[in-house]
């Protein structure tokens, strides 16, 4: 578990200033936490998301390639429903939050999409109130759901927890967040097509590449409701799992190099991202632990954080610890005295509030914080046990007032020590042979970056 020491960073803390023992201390862990953020955090309603997910289940399904011409059934209904939901949030946001349906154009591929069809995206987009700030945050849910035909677009598909509850959960974050200010900007959007083939999220990404954002992290959201798994019978709606992939799917012959030389197999930064996400669940969510998966997702499924994956940027993929697959893609009826199909009498809505307040907490921390320091190198070129780290301060934004060195053994999956400076080198008395290192930017209030692996300097 990790600290914001603020009130020591506000002080001026020198070289080597804060070192963190958690596993010796953790009797006297001292957390501290943003009040802002805490308030925003106690702000998501479980009541709201209940009201959002069994209003998209009264469009009876919301399969891509359903009517669009109907005002109470179908995907057409069901979009401007979410954005009619998304313009109230925009309303209080004092101008800075537009809501818009991002249409495009799907060719017909011979398996999910018989012919050409439209498609959109509901995105509502929360500007940055710096201008030098370019970065770009999104947190998605699909809004299309499906029965046990992917091609059956007239029978009913509640698609309450699939995925209803990462949709509601979308549109609970940009109420809430809608009223604050960040620096950076954030993009809650429900992406349609995931059923068919991803092509909502591939649209997206796509678009992001294209138009050069400055995409730091993806947050998808699919299944995030369910606390009670059919065969082995589990209950348990304190935990929540993270996807993160280890190779990038994008790497090229010198990235593999690299991650060959240091042995980063496991520090990616989609995985920096993930551990940052468990980081401040245990800051912010009570009763609610991240269990983080180190694989890109389940076997034979997929999601939409992949095509963000496969496009260069950093992505995860939030889903529930145990899934029903009495509820998951299936026609509704009853039959052995089983109830199929996915109704929102299946949801947990306390679990999906408390996921959406991960969410949150992870956003607001990452779209306040600075950006994460440039440059960051671990000096090769002598034969020391001791460990020399450079780096250069975030060319954009907000101007760190000092910088986190984490520290772990090889064998460790989390972090293990936060070592604070005020400067952009330090060298430490651990052998850089014998641990991992990565450095975040940090501000004044707290608020971390995402931690960057070193990458050697000869």
């Amino acid at each position: 578990m990790f600290h914001s020491v603020s009130s020591f960073a506000r002080a001026g803390a020198t070289a080597l200033g804060i070192l963190l023992f958690p596993q010796l201390t953790s009797a006297q862990d001292i957390i501290k936490t943003d009040p802002t953020i805490k308030t925003m955090t106690e702000q998501v309603s479980a009541q709201e998301l209940e009201r959002l997910v069994r209003g998209l289940v009264s469009f009876e399904t919301r399969h891509s390639l359903s009517t669009v011409k109907d005002k109470k059934k179908g995907i057409g209904a069901a979009r401007n429903w979410a954005q009619a939901e998304m313009e109230k949030a925009a309303a209080t946001s004092g101008g800075r939050m537009t809501v818009t349906q991002d249409k495009y154009i799907v060719k017909a591929d011979g398996r999910r999409i018989k012919e050409d069809v439209e498609m959109a995206n509901v995105m509502a987009t929360l500007k940055g109130t710096d201008p030098n700030d370019d970065r770009v945050f999104i947190v998605s849910g699909h809004i299309d759901s499906r029965n046990t035909d992917v091609m059956d677009v007239k029978g009913k598909a509640p698609g309450a927890n699939d995925d209803g509850s990462g949709t509601a959960a979308v549109i609970e974050l940009a109420r809430v967040m809608a009223k604050q200010q960040f620096p950076a900007t954030i993009i809650f959007v429900c992406v349609q097509g995931e059923e068919q083939g991803l092509y909502g999220a591939k649209h997206l990404a796509e678009k992001a590449k294209a138009e050069n954002w400055n995409l730091v992290a993806m947050l998808n959201n699919d299944m995030i409701g369910n606390s009670f798994s059919d065969e082995t019978n589990l209950k348990d709606n304190t935990r929540v799992r993270i996807f993160s992939e280890g190779v990038p799917a994008f790497e090229t012959p010198e990235m593999a190099a690299l991650r060959k030389s240091i042995g980063g197999e496991n520090d990616s930064r989609s995985r920096q991202l993930a551990r940052y996400m468990k980081e401040m669940t245990a800051r912010y969510v009570p009763q609610l632990e991240v269990v983080l998966n180190y694989r890109t997702d389940r076997f034979l499924r997929g999601g939409d954080h992949t095509p963000f994956s496969q496009a260069g940027f950093t992505a995860i993929r939030v889903c529930e610890m145990n899934e029903n697959y009495q509820y998951q893609h299936q026609n509704v009826r009853t039959e052995n005295g089983i109830n199929y199909g996915d109704f929102p009498e299946h949801v947990d809505f306390e679990y999906v509030r408390k996921n959406t307040a991960m969410n949150l907490a992870t956003l607001a921390n990452l779209a306040l914080a600075p950006a994460s320091p440039e440059e960051v190198g671990v000096v090769t070129s002598n034969l020391t046990n001791q460990t020399e780290l450079r780096w250069k301060a975030p060319s954009k934004g907000e101007r760190p007032i000092g910088y986190y060195i984490l520290m772990r053994e090889t064998s460790s999956p989390m972090w293990e020590k936060k070592i604070y400076v005020d400067g952009t080198t330090t060298t430490l008395p651990y052998s850089k042979d014998n641990y991992f290192f990565a450095v975040q930017a940090v501000d004044a209030e707290g608020h971390e970056s995402l931690p960057v692996v070193p990458k050697p300097l000869r």
